[in-house]
């Protein structure tokens, strides 16, 4: 048994990322998107059964933990998820997975 004092650096936003994902309202605005499709709030909100309010504060939970980035265009603020952010964070917990057991 190792003990672990520190989570490595390649750890530190995996947790942010387990915990955006762990939402089904999180999940179900990510299935919201088509595949490389960027969607403003407005669209969002009518992509989900929440008031914008809600809506606003799962976004920034999903672009706190990379898995959604955002643009400014205009006075719009477009969102798309970062498949690069969620494949890699989920790669090294399956390759720690692999190596472990």
């Amino acid at each position: 048994m190792k003990i672990v004092h520190e989570i490595p650096a390649s750890w530190k936003n995996t947790s942010k990322l387990f915990i955006a994902l762990g939402d089904e309202h999180r999940q179900r605005i990510l299935l919201a998107f088509e595949p490389n499709e960027r969607m403003n709030i407005l669209q969002i909100v009518q992509a989900s059964t929440l008031s914008r309010t809600a809506v606003t504060h799962h976004l920034k939970v999903l672009r706190d933990s990379g898995v959604l980035n955002s643009e400014k265009v205009g006075k719009e603020v477009y969102f798309w998820i970062d498949k690069a952010i969620v494949a890699d964070t989920l790669s090294r917990v399956l390759r720690y997975i692999k190596e472990e057991i």
